[in-house]
């Protein structure tokens, strides 16, 4: 595979205004609104990431569609970070739960894990 095997990522949501205020506030973006294509037009609600579709790694978006819930750990999304320590005292500042601090791993740095505002698992990683 010559390039990185994600190409998007949607976080679901039951409260959009809350999880965006959330997403923003943690790691100091502001979320895009996209217009949906013609075939899913009134179907989901989404929300886009800061993306740069010549760099490498991953867009995506927080998602509201009826029948879609949030919450569980099916996926895990990792953020990137210069030093994950900085977001995870964000995450508890505006309404999330930290579920594991700060943690080495080995060459590869280091991660937060933690729980948004609408019960989704999420990571955090950085090199330092």
């Amino acid at each position: 595979m010559p390039h990185n095997p994600v190409r998007w990522f949607e976080i679901y949501v039951h409260d959009m205004e809350r999880a965006k205020r959330f997403y923003e506030s943690v790691f100091k973006v502001k979320l895009e609104k996209l217009t949906n294509p013609v075939a899913l037009k009134d179907a989901i609600e989404l929300w886009s990431f800061p993306a740069n579709m010549n760099e490498s790694g991953c867009a995506g978006a927080l998602a509201k569609m009826d029948g879609a819930g949030s919450g569980g750990m099916g996926t895990i999304v990792y953020f990137a970070s210069e030093d994950c320590s900085i977001e995870e005292k964000r995450v508890r500042e505006f309404g999330g739960i930290v579920q594991r601090s700060k943690t080495a791993i080995g060459d590869y740095g280091f991660i937060t894990l933690a729980l948004d505002t609408e019960g989704n698992v999420f990571g955090i990683h950085s090199m330092q």
